[in-house]
């Protein structure tokens, strides 16, 4: 093969093998936090097909030629709408549908969702994530006035009346300006604002923060036969492109979090490998958001039903907690806030 058509060459860096917040030892500063330190990384090299995995300690990865990559990396991650990451937050979940996998129905009502949404803060919710239309594997969608009349007179209801954050989770542009007007902190687009031709725009000039999510396809058929190269260097190179075509909308990087997509087109070896590689993701420079309460994967890998998955729920969101996750959306608030705040003083206690 001539020098011309060498394909480049993609770095990669995954930090791993977490240090106490204690201690002076060389290490790799995630997120500008001096409590999330990494001893080593994993450097990963994919050109074309072939993809090499070597383990540098936090000293070989100063001295390698990375520096824009340990940049984006270590940099401080912006507050989302006045919330800092300088620890681990809850967004609650908030379903206003018939249909939802775990807890369709159940808040369908605008005074049930209301009390549920204020119920989920009292136990420690940092944000409340209100939807209207169900995306769950196999759902049928909605259109845009029948979400707003499901979503609006809950964001009403909440706005004022929680110290929690709002978000509204959609894929439709008219519904996160609606969403916006009526008061609501950040946009959770499951399809990284890419259903909706209309979404880029509208999102840039809410000057809202944005979640992106990472999806394949369209949640009726996304789960048809999914595949991957490299499940997590492919999630990591398409919300990549996702970031740049938000930075070119008028959208800044310091806007935008990120969201691997757990379950949305991803078999159940996807999601397991993802899991186990999410530090990869602080290379993009943004915050992290990891949405895998009660999802299928707990049950496929357990026989658990949808009511039975908090114990695999919070398996996954210490795993996310471990690499250095800033936002878990989750069903069940108190139980992993709990949980949370023991991983978190256990991890940061250091060597008695």
């Amino acid at each position: 093969m001539s020098a011309s058509r060498v394909p480049p060459c993609r770095i990669y860096l995954q930090p791993i093998a977490r240090l106490p917040a204690a201690g002076a030892a060389p290490a790799i500063a995630v997120a500008g936090r001096q409590d999330l330190r990494f001893a080593a990384a994993v450097r990963i090299a994919r050109a074309g097909e072939r993809v090499t995995r070597t383990i540098a300690s936090a000293e070989e990865i100063e001295r390698a030629q990375d520096g824009e990559l340990v940049a984006r990396i270590s940099a401080p991650r912006a507050a989302v709408a006045g919330l800092t990451l300088q620890c681990p937050r809850l967004m609650g979940v908030l379903n206003v549908t018939p249909d939802s996998f775990s807890d369709g129905g159940c808040h369908l009502h605008p005074e049930a969702a209301i009390a549920h949404g204020l119920a989920l803060a009292r136990e420690g919710a940092d944000i409340l994530d209100i939807g209207g239309e169900s995306t769950r594997p196999g759902s049928e969608p909605v259109d845009a006035a029948t979400e707003l009349a499901r979503v609006l007179p809950v964001i009403e209801g909440l706005r004022g009346r929680t110290p929690a954050l709002l978000s509204i989770d959609t894929r439709k542009a008219q519904v996160m300006r609606a969403a916006a007007a009526a008061g609501v902190d950040l946009i959770n687009d499951v399809s990284a604002l890419q259903h909706d031709p209309a979404s880029l725009a509208a999102a840039a000039q809410t000057g809202l923060p944005v979640v992106l999510m990472h999806s394949r396809g369209d949640p009726r058929t996304m789960q048809e036969n999914p595949t991957y190269a490299d499940v997590v260097l492919d999630v990591y190179d398409a919300l990549e492109a996702r970031i740049a075509h938000c930075e070119r909308a008028g959208i800044a990087r310091a806007r935008l979090i990120v969201d691997p997509g757990i379950g949305f087109g991803k078999t159940l070896a996807h999601n397991l490998a993802l899991l186990g590689g999410l530090s990869i993701l602080h290379g993009l420079g943004c915050a992290l958001l990891l949405g895998a309460s009660r999802k299928s994967f707990i049950g496929d890998s357990t026989g658990a039903g949808p009511a039975e998955r908090l114990p695999g729920s919070l398996a996954a969101a210490l795993a996310g907690i471990a690499q250095g996750v800033q936002i878990l959306r989750v069903h069940d608030v108190a139980a992993t806030r709990q949980a949370v705040a023991l991983w978190e003083a256990m991890a940061n206690a250091g060597h008695r």
